[in-house]
């Protein structure tokens, strides 16, 4: 499978793994059982609580308010999901997928939106057209995810964090970078560095690496003196822990 380019906002490139269909669609069956489960346990407490006979002598009126209602979080489930969770659900959670914009910004709730909106011709129409849609893009969108300019990938690495380039920051941690350099950088573009600093080190990509130092320099305006540019990076990225996590 192809990797997924994104140039970033600081004009870094970032490698990503598309989501396989086989990915998507264990999240999406995964999401299914969840919503599934929320179905089938109200209508046990409904019938626990001797309501399903209210609900049937209800006016037609009433009980349409009454099925939306019930209905409401199903219908809601990725767009909330994915809105507040980072481009998540709980199933792509599980498979290790999530929801980016290709163009290297987070992804907003009008993103989110046009995504779930377009599940109307994705998936509710039988399936096909999403999965002909996957099929033939290059990072297996489906429609709405080439409406809204996002892609879902694959969050899985061989190597943890905490292995690499993350350590954890003593309360007695001394910065090495000033608060206002490391601001110069939100946490999108931390994000963006450690999976570039990651995909670099796994592929032994010395080019990617040289990238990144230098963009970060110019961003903060100083060259480094540590002994090899992964210490440098680190450092950055514990600074930025630090000073954002006070």
């Amino acid at each position: 499978m192809s990797k997924l380019y994104i140039t970033t906002t600081q004009n870094v490139p970032l490698f990503f793994t598309p989501a396989s269909i086989g990915e998507r669609m264990l999240g999406y069956i995964i999401d299914m059982i969840v919503k599934a489960s929320y179905v089938i346990s109200l209508y046990y407490l409904f019938r626990y609580l001797k309501l399903l006979d209210v609900f049937i002598n209800m006016e037609t009126w009433g009980q349409i308010a009454l099925f939306l209602a019930i209905y409401s979080p199903v219908a809601f489930y990725s767009l909330v999901s994915e809105s507040l969770m980072e481009g998540r659900t709980l199933g792509k959670m599980v498979v290790k997928t999530r929801v980016v914009k290709i163009d290297g910004y987070q992804a907003s709730f009008t993103d989110y939106f046009t995504r779930w909106i377009f599940r109307l011709v994705d998936i509710d129409m039988g399936f096909v057209p999403g999965v002909l849609f996957m099929l033939f893009t290059g990072y297996t969108q489906r429609l709405g995810d080439l409406a809204a300019g996002t892609a879902v990938i694959s969050e899985k690495s061989k190597y943890n964090l905490s292995h690499t380039i993350l350590a954890d920051i003593n309360g007695d941690y001394e910065p090495y970078f000033s608060r206002t350099q490391m601001l110069q950088f939100n946490d999108n573009d931390m994000r963006i560095i450690k999976e570039n600093a990651l995909y670099a080190i796994q592929n032994r990509d010395a080019a990617l690496m040289e990238r990144l130092t230098t963009k970060i320099e110019e961003v903060i305006r100083i060259k480094h003196k540590f002994p090899t540019q992964e210490k440098f990076i680190r450092k950055v990225i514990e600074n930025y822990n630090y000073y954002t996590g006070e």
